[in-house]
């Protein structure tokens, strides 16, 4: 693929960037060598390369998930300073224009 100013500058435009002139010849030249670097990577043979999705070998290293019955209900309403016997009772919060 070739870098020109046209491309840049529809760049520039997507990202909503500005360059000034000297500015629009560096960018040039520094999309040119990024360029220039991933064809390089084309060179090297991956055909043997597995693709890489998590750095870490280990699937799960945390602890199993296991099922407790808690009946946390009554703490939480004991800690709430208005409820009736399930729910907790707060006052009404209405909008208005």
């Amino acid at each position: 693929m070739k870098i020109n100013k046209e491309k840049v500058e529809k760049l520039a435009n997507l990202a909503r960037l500005h360059f000034e002139k000297n500015e629009m010849n560096e960018m040039i030249q520094d999309l040119q060598k990024m360029l220039k670097f991933v064809d390089k990577l084309d060179e090297l043979d991956t055909d043997v390369i597995l693709p890489l999705t998590h750095i870490n070998p280990d699937v799960n290293i945390y602890r199993e998930d296991e099922v407790r019955e808690q009946d946390i209900k009554k703490k939480i309403l004991k800690n709430s300073p208005i409820h009736n016997s399930d729910y907790i009772k707060v006052p009404k919060v209405l909008r208005t224009k």
